[in-house]
């Protein structure tokens, strides 16, 4: 069941226009990915959805307007106000009675790494723990749709796993729309990739959809040592290229079918390892449908 709906919703800011008749759905307990790089659309598309920003046109529509959460890229914190009373703000402000807000929060914090943090000053937080506040203040209520804006961006690639994986822990009850340019975390946990460019989705589907769609027809093999690696290279002429003790080598147009490449190892089997079919990366999908100009 979609627990939200978007239809040609578009932005424009006088003659520019930073979000062009998107269309997409959001099933609930997924996770999706929007993709793009810099001045694609994400942050206005989150904007719009969070309610900070009104569409020119279109239609988001979803079951439960009060059960969002948001992240922006850039969490706006007060200094002089501890975790804890930032997010018993937070909280409150979210509709949570003051009699549950203290309890609840700290629970919350607890569960996104601060609870020995509870009662320090966040100006005096580094930009990992600001991250995590933001966070918090995001998921208090327990909404049933997430958004988040660059959730790990900020961080080392240590804070960005547990980020990653406490977003993981999250998806059983609720559904998560964030953007990201780092592609790696988003193959981890992405069942749907929506890829802006210039404000136009210009490919989406399941993960596995989408890596089916621009796979390449591209074999690894895997020898026992990097002689062996370079010398199949050497004694045939199929565009192959050596990356360690693995040779990457096309198939069909661009080089031999696979019967001539399983003829030619049966020969010398004891050198290699073991083969394997390439799939194409989100980063090259991405170079491919967002990236170019």
């Amino acid at each position: 069941m979609n627990i939200l709906e978007v239809d040609k919703l578009t932005k424009r800011y006088g003659s520019e226009i930073a979000v062009s008749n998107l269309s997409f759905s959001l099933e609930e307990g997924t996770s999706t990915a929007l993709i793009g790089p810099n001045g694609a659309g994400k942050t206005t598309t989150l904007s719009i959805l969070a309610g900070l920003l009104k569409q020119t046109s279109g239609t988001a529509d979803w079951k439960n307007h009060s059960g969002i959460g948001f992240l922006p890229q850039h969490p706006q914190l007060f200094p002089w106000l501890t975790a804890l009373e930032f997010l018993e703000m937070a909280a409150r402000l979210s509709g949570i009675a003051a009699r549950e807000a203290r309890s609840r929060s700290i629970e919350t914090l607890q569960f996104v790494g601060l609870g020995s943090a509870l009662n320090k000053k966040t100006g005096t937080f580094s930009g990992g723990m600001k991250q995590r506040l933001g966070l918090a203040q995001a998921i208090v209520h327990r909404p049933k749709l997430l958004l988040l804006d660059e959730p790990v961006s900020a961080l080392d690639p240590t804070g960005r796993r547990e980020i990653m994986n406490l977003l993981k822990s999250l998806q059983h009850d609720t559904t998560i729309l964030y953007s990201t340019h780092i592609l790696n975390d988003a193959e981890e946990m992405t069942d749907q990739v929506l890829f802006l460019r210039r404000g136009q989705l210009v490919e989406q589907g399941s993960l596995e959809e989408v890596k089916a769609r621009y796979a390449e027809p591209n074999i690894r093999i895997r020898f026992q040592d990097v002689r062996s690696a370079a010398h199949f290279v050497e004694q045939h002429n199929w565009n192959a290229r050596v990356e360690g003790t693995s040779v990457l080598l096309p198939l069909g147009e661009a080089g031999p079918r696979m019967e001539e490449v399983l003829s030619v190892l049966s020969k010398d089997a004891t050198a290699v390892s073991g083969i394997e079919r390439q799939q194409a990366t989100l980063e090259e999908i991405f170079l491919k449908v967002a990236g170019a100009e």
